[in-house]
């Protein structure tokens, strides 16, 4: 390459990068424009946001109080409530264990009465109700003394006949 023709590439290749400096210089102007106007805007909101910390902190404190308070209270009342529960299921074992006992003497006290019952059935049946039949037998007897006696005659044989017949 001829030493004229370097130099007018060299010098293109120099003005080529003079213009992207002036393009590159620009351009963060430009970026200097926007980081200026977007730091006014966050100035302007700053105090905002800083007011508004400060107010989500102090809240923040006095609900911490609140809700340690509420914590505790809530924890009493889960003790509390597990203890009783606690109790409740015993009593209801207990109640349990008691009507199951009661139940087995109820059942005792009634297979009692219906064994009384009976006995005293049995015991009636051989007190009463025997020799009222065995009355009930010698009366039959009786007239049936006194109607052979009051009819006076010996029955016939086609009577006594029927007669033995019926008790065979």
């Amino acid at each position: 390459m001829a030493p004229d023709s370097l130099v007018s590439v060299m010098t293109v290749a120099v003005c080529l990068s003079a213009l992207m400096m002036i393009v590159m210089a620009g351009m963060v102007l430009g970026i200097w424009k926007s980081l200026r106007a977007i730091q006014e805007k966050m100035n302007a909101f700053l105090p905002r946001a800083e007011n508004f910390l400060s107010v989500a902190q102090t809240t923040l404190a006095e609900q911490r109080a609140e809700i340690k308070d509420v914590t505790e209270r809530v924890k009493t009342v889960l003790d509390t409530t597990q203890r009783q529960l606690t109790r409740v299921d015993d009593v209801l074992g207990d109640a349990a264990t008691r009507a199951k006992a009661q139940l087995q003497k109820f059942e005792l006290v009634v297979d009692d009465t219906v064994s009384r019952v009976h006995g005293t059935v049995v015991q009636l049946n051989d007190t009463v109700s025997r020799p009222a039949k065995e009355i009930n037998a010698i009366g039959a007897g009786v007239r049936a003394a006194v109607h052979a006696f009051v009819r006076g005659q010996r029955p016939s044989p086609a009577q006594a006949t029927s007669d033995e017949e019926m008790f065979i």
